[in-house]
């Protein structure tokens, strides 16, 4: 099976064939962490309901908690306007980031300067 063709025309992938994939806490709406989807890692989410990601990295496809067992059940899937993100509404179980921190956007708050 694969993606999609409705689905996969809307999309506008990175020279990489990726696009960006925002994870947030389907019912707080806490930004949880940005990965990276390719059309079979969105196929894969939007059919099992578990998010799966493209690992840049490792240049593999992962399914989030297969070995942390902080796993993401999808809630909910929309892409925006211009078919170049993935917005992955998840019920996210212990730590989101591979750090152990909730969200990947705890650690380092920038200041911002008022004026």
């Amino acid at each position: 099976m694969s993606l999609d063709p409705k689905i996969a025309a809307r999309l506008k992938r990175n020279p990489d064939g990726l696009v960006p994939a925002v994870a947030q806490q389907y019912d707080t709406g806490e930004v949880l962490m940005l990965a990276w989807m390719n059309d079979e890692a969105l196929h894969r989410t939007l059919t099992t309901g578990r998010a799966t990601y493209w690992s840049r990295s490792r240049a593999e496809l992962w399914v989030k908690g297969v070995t942390s067992g902080h796993v993401q059940q999808v809630k909910a899937v929309a892409l925006d306007c211009d078919g170049d993100t993935v917005l992955v509404k998840v019920d996210q179980v212990g730590a989101a980031c591979h750090t152990g921190d909730r969200t990947c956007f705890d650690a380092d708050q920038l200041e911002i300067p008022l004026g």
